[in-house]
């Protein structure tokens, strides 16, 4: 897993960004990958299956509960489920844990190869920032 923070800053040429705009630059970061990752996994799927996750997605409890019944009825004994409550630190009821492991659940089932589409999405995105890092760094202390 990747995280977003002054070690991939560093990593993309961005480590002079000043310090009060390098949370919103990584915020930034964030949504553009969360959108970019989100194209691409929906290539392929059907309206139905991107209606449920988007449902799973929004901690919609009746879709989030009706999904793990059916497919995944013994989730808190899954280790994936325990390592995410261990560090959320979360019960195990707590319906943004359960909607979290839903979701990375579908993802498993419906677009087994997310991790690569994220790696590779992520990868693009880094190319994109030190391509221009330069302009970023010149505009954003011009600013």
């Amino acid at each position: 897993m990747f995280q977003l923070d002054d070690a991939f800053l560093k990593d993309i040429g961005m480590a002079d960004l000043p310090d009060d705009q390098k949370e919103a630059f990584l915020q930034h970061i964030y949504a553009t990958l969360e959108e970019r990752v989100g194209i691409k996994l929906s290539d392929g799927l059907s309206d139905e299956q991107l209606e449920e996750f988007e449902k799973i997605i929004d901690k919609d409890d009746p879709t989030v509960a009706a999904w793990l019944a059916t497919h995944a009825p013994n989730y808190q004994t899954d280790n994936m489920f325990i390592r995410m409550q261990e560090v959320t630190k979360l019960p195990a009821n707590d319906p943004s844990l359960k909607a979290e492991y839903a979701s990375t659940k579908w993802l498993e089932i419906n677009r087994p190869d997310y991790r690569v589409v994220v790696a590779a999405v992520l990868d693009e995105l880094k190319k994109e920032i030190i391509g221009h890092s330069d302009k970023i760094l010149s505009t954003d202390q011009a600013a």
